[in-house]
């Protein structure tokens, strides 16, 4: 027959547990969320003995687990969630049965998880490594990473997206390309579990690099008021340009609309915020500053002027001045004056000025050392065509 044993002790007596073959309920894997479409196992566990039981189970789930002792649910949904727990019944002795386990809370969510891509530089200087980081909720919980770059077709305004080298199912959710010369776009998405369960693609993020070519934007910043017009000048040795337009992730949205030989005058719109080898931001508060801030990255030790405007006045004092949303400057000058560009001082920047905030614009720096490997290059190429 079954046996047991307990302890107590004490007046009046406290007694343990009785030694009885409790069950136990695991999740396998043993996820905090589970994800609409993955599979999860609930498994009902007896320890001790060479016992032969018949299982049963308890839940307030709206669809009832099968009397044995695994339950492998292959393609989960919300109405597989609640609360599980099991007992054993001994096939020799029908009467016999063990406690209930504790319940063990299976949480299936509805919701797809996306994952949120990020570059590091967003702005190349050509030659450069670039990082991809691709993060997922709940991350540290069984994800495996796939990265991709993505290749624009112009007719069709879309992208396809090709699998990078050694990007398949990594472990970690970085990736570094090194040697970057050209502006690209990237996505990433992440797979668990068998059968492996694949997010979407994450939105695109590019890098971007003027290469050979030099924009100038006239006015000369990276922010914009509606209305205003903004003229984009392409320098370089070419008698053919085309000017598009993209949004932040990539979406290619039209052509130049007036192209004056390698200029392009662009009216802009509450709804533009366009990458054409600089980044343009529209502010959308008609009443609310800008910031004014360069457009190309900053070389490592040059200075750097950051002020704040309204579309009534050029130069405000009493500006608030953050720099990733930390606070670093607040007196009448109105103006954030850097006499020596560091790599620190890389980062997203932006003004505040009688209670109304800028949007941030990202300022980027050049390391020094980068540029002089790159002039080393263009003098030791100058050396062997002479």
């Amino acid at each position: 027959g079954l046996y047991r044993c307990r302890g107590g002790r004490g007046n009046p007596v406290y007694y343990t547990e009785d030694t009885s073959n409790r069950p136990v309920v695991t999740l396998y894997p043993n996820w905090s969320e589970i994800y609409r479409g993955e599979t999860i196992t609930v498994r009902c566990e007896i320890h001790g003995g060479d016992t032969e039981w018949d299982y049963e189970w308890e839940t307030n789930s709206m669809i009832k687990a099968p009397n044995q002792n695994e339950y492998r649910i292959r393609s989960a949904s919300s109405s597989n969630s609640g609360n599980y727990r099991c007992k054993g019944r001994m096939k020799s002795s029908q009467h016999e049965t063990t406690e209930w386990s504790d319940s063990v809370t299976l949480t299936v969510s509805d919701n797809e998880p996306r994952p949120v891509l990020t570059v590091s530089p967003s702005w190349l200087s050509p030659g450069a490594s670039v990082t991809l980081n691709c993060e997922v909720e709940h991350a540290s919980a069984g994800w495996s990473f796939y990265w991709y770059k993505a290749v624009p077709d112009l007719s069709e305004k879309s992208s396809s997206y090709e699998l990078l080298p050694d990007g398949s199912g990594t472990a970690q959710d970085s990736y570094i390309i090194h040697g970057q010369t050209h502006t690209a776009g990237y996505v990433c998405r992440a797979g668990r579990g068998d059968p492996e369960y694949h997010t979407d693609h994450s939105q695109p993020k590019f890098v971007w690099s003027a290469g050979q070519l030099v924009s100038v934007l006239s006015p000369d910043r990276v922010q914009h008021f509606t209305s205003d017009s903004v003229s984009l000048t392409c320098e370089g040795n070419f008698t053919e340009w085309r000017v598009r337009k993209f949004s932040e992730d990539g979406r290619l949205y039209s052509d130049c609309r007036r192209m004056t030989g390698s200029t392009c005058d662009i009216n802009t719109s509450k709804s533009d915020t366009a990458v054409s080898a600089v980044n343009i931001t529209v502010q959308n508060d008609g009443n609310g500053p800008i910031l004014v801030s360069p457009v190309h990255p900053v070389t490592e030790g040059a200075s750097v002027s950051l002020s704040c405007s309204l579309r009534t006045q050029q130069i405000l004092s009493n500006v608030f001045f953050y720099h990733n949303d930390k606070l670093i400057q607040n007196d009448p000058r109105g103006e954030l004056k850097i006499s020596a560009v560091s790599k620190s001082d890389e980062g997203f920047y932006k003004c505040q000025y009688s209670g109304r905030e800028s949007a941030q614009s990202w300022m980027s720096v050049k390391h020094i050392s980068l540029l002089n490997h790159q002039l080393s290059i263009l003098l030791f190429a100058s050396c062997r065509a002479t």
